[in-house]
């Protein structure tokens, strides 16, 4: 009995001490979170995040000349361009406008209209709160009732000239957003 007990213990040392060089369990990821956001932008009470999506993409401006203010011009936002992705890399569809469009690649579909925008940091594109229309075609975005912009990168109007010279000329400017899609509770 001794032997075996000894066999034991020697076996469950060994099995603790091999597993001692294997790299640790990766935590679970922490679930999107309103808190720090402005209240502008965040989902009222009794929805749940039904989706967390990156979306990388570019945004068209084109340069413009000022409606109300001859011999002044400006760049107009056409449009967004972007590919939606899952937290783990896997393309989940797109995102597309105007009008905005969220299309998830079991071709359901659905557009929405903006609430609220909040400012971000300088150089990102603001924070935004959408309201969705219902979804065309059933599959990941049945059911959304409301979509976040949070997490902005980059995506404002070019820094370059946009005068007389360069009317009607388009520039793409890249961006990147986190996309959250809201359902009620």
């Amino acid at each position: 009995m001794r032997t075996a007990t000894s066999l034991l213990t020697l076996g469950a040392a060994t099995f603790l001490s091999a597993c001692a060089g294997l790299p640790a369990m990766p935590e679970m990821a922490k679930p999107f979170s309103q808190d720090g956001l402005p209240d502008a932008v965040k989902v009222p009470a009794g929805h749940a995040v039904a989706l967390e999506s990156v979306g990388v993409g570019e945004i068209t401006y084109e340069c413009r000349a000022k409606a109300a203010m001859p011999g002044s011009h400006e760049w107009v936002f056409l449009g967004p361009m972007a590919e939606l992705k899952n937290r783990q890399g896997a393309k989940l569809g797109s995102y597309y406008g105007p009008p905005a469009t969220w299309a998830a690649l079991d071709g359901s579909k659905l557009t929405g209209s903006q609430l609220a925008v909040a400012p971000a940091a300088p150089g990102n594109i603001p924070l935004q709160l959408v309201k969705a229309n219902p979804a065309v075609g059933a599959g990941l975005l049945s059911g959304i009732s409301h979509i976040q912009r949070v997490a902005t990168q980059g995506g404002v109007a070019p820094a370059s000239p946009c005068d007389a010279s360069s009317v009607g000329k388009q520039l793409r400017v890249p961006y990147q957003a986190d996309y959250i899609f809201w359902k009620a509770a």
